[in-house]
């Protein structure tokens, strides 16, 4: 693989990446259920990661981290439905789900036919921790609420999640 082409593939891939994050982040903001938010805020998490890693890749290069390929739009709630409500929040978890699971599926032959081993283990592990991501989109769009864990002593969850991190 020629230089040029594998700085095209990494920003190809870095692209798609921060859309996807932006995604996630805006689903984040709407999702107020505890469980389901802390899950999105572990997801986030790894992906900023996924996006450093990418970041110094480019950096050999002297390119820097591409704005996102796409602005992908989140499914919108009910009007009468509480960003808590699991049976609403379905259609979020399933787009995630679907999303993440296409663009894994788009980029799987791609990175394997990659010749150069250190980016292309690199873009193995981003895939694979997408692929537990798609995971988790599933399980939550299937209501499961233990998504990072048991809680202890079987109490249920009581709140919610702010819709900011922090308010002045």
């Amino acid at each position: 693989m020629k230089q040029d082409d594998l700085q095209q593939a990494l920003t190809e891939f870095a692209a798609e990446r921060v859309a996807l994050l932006e995604r996630h982040d805006a689903g984040a903001r709407l999702i107020s259920h505890y469980d389901f938010n802390n899950a999105y805020q572990y997801v986030i998490s790894r992906e900023e990661t996924h996006l450093q890693w990418l970041q110094t890749a480019l950096a050999e290069f002297g390119a820097t981290l591409p704005a996102p390929s796409i602005t992908l739009p989140v499914p919108e709630l009910p009007a009468s439905k509480k960003g808590s409500d699991a049976g609403a929040l379905r259609a979020i978890f399933d787009d995630d789900a679907r999303r993440v699971s296409s663009f894994v599926d788009r980029w799987r032959p791609k990175v394997a036919a990659m010749t150069h081993a250190r980016h292309r283990k690199m873009l193995e592990v981003v895939l694979g921790e997408s692929r537990e991501h798609q995971r988790l989109f599933e399980q939550a769009a299937a209501g499961m609420e233990d998504l990072l864990g048991r809680r202890t002593g079987g109490v249920p969850r009581q709140g919610s999640v702010l819709p900011v991190r922090w308010l002045e």
